[in-house]
């Protein structure tokens, strides 16, 4: 029903409106979207310390404020990630920053971490039904200077510390300036010292640990990835998700959006966000978890990531081509059903 009826009917709207329409829709329906249960606990994941039903995740992005929780579970999702948030609301990037490139199966966006702001996403996180396992997406405003960085991650971890499974630090989006930066070896060590700092403190007053992962970037070389694993070994961070969204677009050749400012998902950014899982697995052994994401589309692609070393999976784009059956397929290639 999905591609034949659902989906050619939403790619009629805008895509952030159809976005938009889409969460509505799950929201209401969602009693009637429950997978089978077997299903979904046939593959019990241990990730970060933490015990997962399924190693299949929903990645950052499709629910930024935290407003589609208890629906977007019903899908089957082994955990759910919600965010990215900042510690103050920003409207984002101006309109249209949201484009689908079905030809080649990717989605181009240059939101600009559009959200509430992590006060909202708290209320909202604190009515949810929803008692899985939940990883909140944090990042900076783009009003901050990149000098002062550390203070907005800082703020957002102290935030969502009691209302969080995990927590993740992004510092890969393409689309607020100067981000990217934060990979860097010095810029990397010192924010992450500073988090982890902060975690233990936490972790005290609170009486429970809450593992923090760190979201890289698909456009990094050997050395790079090499250098972020050194210091991911060396601040102890608990986990590392691969990948974000691409900027090269080489991948669309000629096509009219390939000179679109934004990041690059879906299909296109596959084989890049491989190559950097499988390096960094390489390169930290089994002691850090690398949860993969990018370009799965189908199950074979989730599977495939899990062989490449990846301990779970996370979707996004796909769900936009595929619908609520991707996660199905995705449960079923890894937990060796189909």
């Amino acid at each position: 029903m999905y591609s034949s009826i659902i989906r050619p009917l939403l790619f009629r709207l805008d895509a952030e409106k159809a976005h938009h329409f889409t969460l509505e829709l799950i929201k209401h329906a969602h009693p009637w979207l429950m997978p089978d249960a077997g299903l979904c606990h046939t593959n019990p994941t241990r990730l970060m310390g933490l015990d997962l039903p399924n190693p299949v995740g929903l990645a950052a992005g499709l629910d930024k404020n935290g407003e589609y929780i208890d629906a977007l579970a019903a899908l089957g999702f082994g955990f759910i990630e919600v965010g990215t948030v900042t510690p103050r609301p920003q409207e984002g990037n101006p309109k249209p920053r949201l484009f689908r490139v079905p030809e080649h199966g990717g989605i181009i966006n240059r939101m600009g971490f559009n959200n509430y702001g992590i006060d909202i996403m708290i209320k909202n996180i604190e009515t949810s039904r929803y008692n899985g396992i939940l990883g909140i997406n944090i990042g900076k405003n783009a009003t901050t200077p990149i000098e002062q960085a550390a203070q907005d991650y800082l703020i957002c971890l102290e935030k969502a510390y009691a209302h969080a499974s995990y927590i993740t630090v992004n510092i890969s989006s393409p689309n607020t300036k100067n981000l990217r930066a934060l990979q860097g070896g010095d810029e990397l060590s010192a924010l992450l010292t500073a988090l982890k700092d902060k975690q233990a403190h936490l972790s005290a007053a609170h009486g429970r640990y809450v593992p923090l992962a760190v979201k890289i970037a698909p456009d990094l070389e050997e050395a790079q990835i090499t250098d972020i694993a050194h210091v991911i070994r060396q601040t102890e961070i608990d986990g590392v998700i691969a990948t974000n969204t691409t900027i090269d677009k080489s991948s669309l050749g000629n096509h009219p959006l390939a000179n679109e400012q934004g990041g690059l998902s879906g299909s296109p950014v596959y084989r890049a966000s491989n190559k950097v899982l499988k390096d960094l697995v390489s390169e930290l052994g089994c002691r850090t978890p690398v949860i993969g994401v990018g370009g799965i589309m189908s199950g074979h692609d989730a599977r495939e990531k899990l062989n490449l070393g990846a301990s779970a999976v996370q979707i996004y784009s796909g769900l936009i081509y595929r619908g609520p059956a991707l996660v199905r397929e995705c449960l079923k290639f890894c937990t060796g059903q189909p």
